[in-house]
């Protein structure tokens, strides 16, 4: 049974935005598993509607995932709350705002609203997932994680560089989250994309633990301009969301706020 739930998780894992649609054969060749196995296997998970047959021995994700995705979201209480109050810091604003939770060491974009017109961001929507080291939602998380897990994760996973600005050293990393904690709210200082600078803080259960962080996505120039005010603001946003968690309040499961495969 476990080889069959690890063989179908692999299955699933291979569909991406850049790979959206496999065939038998493709899938069969990456995973090093006979090509007469993986029919079969993917066979059965569209006979679920996990998978969408399209051809001849052809694949994409089936609506089923989708279904289920939307079971998750809905269905997790700190994401109902703080869209209502991200809705709210929108309209005031007028900036992008994120809200995101920890999956190992990468940041997984939960939710994502702008108002119109808005500076497009190309790297982030929801489902997206980016590295969590140089992000501003995922260092806050990633401060509130035990540093023996994230630091052997990071040196197993690597800490890619996408700017020039990108932290790619684990003490200087360390130091980072140091800094974090301690003011309670974290930078993205053009670590994910030249010209934009986030501003991130926790977001707590009842109990205090840090299951989400939110953020602003700001350009570089009107961040510069009100760096005190978008901080305050985001801090003020994080704790009315914090706040106006019910009790029995959980994050999303624990697979995606552990450390990675």
């Amino acid at each position: 049974m476990l080889q069959t739930v690890s063989k179908v998780t692999q299955v699933l894992d291979l569909f991406s935005l850049e790979n959206p649609e496999w065939s038998v054969g493709e899938a069969a060749r990456t995973l090093g598993y006979p090509k007469s196995s993986v029919s079969e296997l993917m066979a059965s998970l569209a006979n679920r509607r996990l998978l969408c047959r399209i051809g001849k021995g052809r694949y994409r994700l089936g609506w089923r995932i989708f279904e289920l995705s939307q079971t998750l979201l809905q269905t997790a209480e700190f994401r109902v709350e703080a869209r209502r109050v991200m809705e709210d810091m929108v309209g005031q604003w007028r900036e992008i705002m994120h809200l995101a939770v920890l999956d190992g060491v990468q940041a997984v974009y939960v939710e994502k609203l702008q108002p119109t017109p808005a500076v497009k961001i190309l790297v982030s929507w929801a489902g997206a997932r980016l590295p969590a080291h140089c992000s501003g939602v995922g260092k806050v998380l990633l401060a509130y994680s035990p540093w023996e897990n994230i630091s052997a994760n990071l040196r197993h996973m690597g800490m890619p560089k996408l700017t020039p600005h990108t932290i790619t050293d684990l003490d200087e990393l360390e130091r980072e989250l140091e800094r974090i904690r301690e003011r309670g709210y974290g930078y993205d200082i053009e670590e994910v994309s030249i010209g934009l600078r986030c501003v991130a803080a926790p977001i707590r259960d009842c109990e205090g633990n840090v299951i989400a962080a939110i953020s602003f996505s700001v350009p570089a120039f009107r961040f510069k301009e009100r760096e005190e005010e978008f901080t305050e603001g985001i801090l003020k946003a994080a704790q009315r969301i914090s706040a106006a968690l019910p009790k029995h309040a959980r994050s999303l499961p624990r697979e995606l706020t552990t450390l990675h495969r």
